[in-house]
């Protein structure tokens, strides 16, 4: 038997109860995964609990939960290559990541090797944040000598966001509730509070104007960047739905560079990139985790662990 979150019914509020089912396994073109550690993503539990947007992304109940995973391969399905027992891997498998094993297939789930030094809660944490960080980044064109700001700039996207554009020259702006501050100070943005007053203070912060933006969390730093002048077409959003106000560009990791996930996993092993992990917690207390993640203010990530 295996171990395996799932949710009987989608629904607000919703039930994640730990199941024992019959052991999966690879067929052809697939290979098994035995998770090691599940990052946990906003929208798995806005899946979880909007029968729309769990439709949008081909969720239906009976689920599992989860998308992002890391462990090692332990079964390998006829006429694959590049991948074999042993291997450490990472990857995507929206709706039933969080369990003991998870079998994908090459070529339409997502899946890369780990790279030495990256812990499983690390890689199990990558796959969204990662490639929305990338797409984003991508969509403002953010470049060396821009100032940027960043909306909700202390999460699991926003961590990456914030350093890859400082590695890129940038000035960056950043969100975020003021027990995070002196953490964005560490990784060289310039913090200020989120809430009414934002274009104000932009003004302060950057009295020669802000070049792009990106928003993580709603439309306020879209509408700050908008009231600032910025491009629309240089304001990045993935948490505004489809339209956004202004003409600001919605995005998401299917926007992402082919070769982001990889890269951004070699820039942590190489110690470029710093993806923290705020708190794990095992299968068994997944629930918890979620109330966690879906209370916000979140620092990095939050990871469950498949002992």
């Amino acid at each position: 038997m295996s171990r395996f979150v799932q949710q009987s019914e989608i629904a607000d509020p919703f039930v994640l109860e730990v199941i024992d089912r019959p052991e999966p396994h690879a067929a052809p073109g697939q290979v098994r995964v035995r998770v090691r550690a599940a990052g946990l993503n906003p929208v798995d539990w806005k899946i979880a609990s909007h029968p729309e947007v769990a439709a949008h992304f081909g969720v239906t109940a009976p689920a599992g939960f989860g998308n992002d995973y890391a462990g090692e391969i332990d079964e390998v399905g006829a006429g694959v290559e590049g991948f074999a027992v042993g291997d450490r891997v990472f990857g995507g498998a929206r709706g039933r990541a969080i369990a003991e094993h998870v079998v994908v297939t090459i070529g339409s789930d997502t899946l890369a090797h780990t790279p030495a030094g990256v812990s499983d809660e690390v890689a199990g944490s990558l796959t969204i944040a990662a490639r929305t960080a990338d797409a984003a980044l991508r969509v403002a064109a953010v470049a060396e000598g821009d100032t940027v700001l960043v909306g909700g700039a202390a999460g699991g996207v926003g961590v990456i966001v914030v350093q890859l554009a400082v590695a890129k020259g940038a000035t960056v702006i950043a969100t975020a509730s003021e027990g995070n501050h002196d953490f964005l100070r560490g990784l060289g943005a310039i913090p200020t509070t989120y809430g009414d007053g934002l274009a104000e203070r932009l003004r302060s912060l950057a009295p020669s104007g802000v070049d792009a933006a990106i928003d993580l969390h709603g439309v306020e730093a879209v509408h700050a960047a908008l009231e600032s002048g910025v491009d629309p077409r240089r304001i990045a959003t993935i948490a505004a739905g489809p339209h956004p106000p202004g003409g600001a560009v919605p995005t998401g990791g299917q926007d992402a560079a082919p070769d982001a996930l990889d890269r951004i996993a070699q820039a942590i092993a190489d110690g470029a990139l710093a993806l923290p992990i705020q708190a794990t917690f095992p299968i068994e207390r997944v629930s918890e985790a979620v109330e966690l993640q879906r209370g916000g203010h979140v620092r990095g990530k939050i990871v469950v662990t498949v002992p």
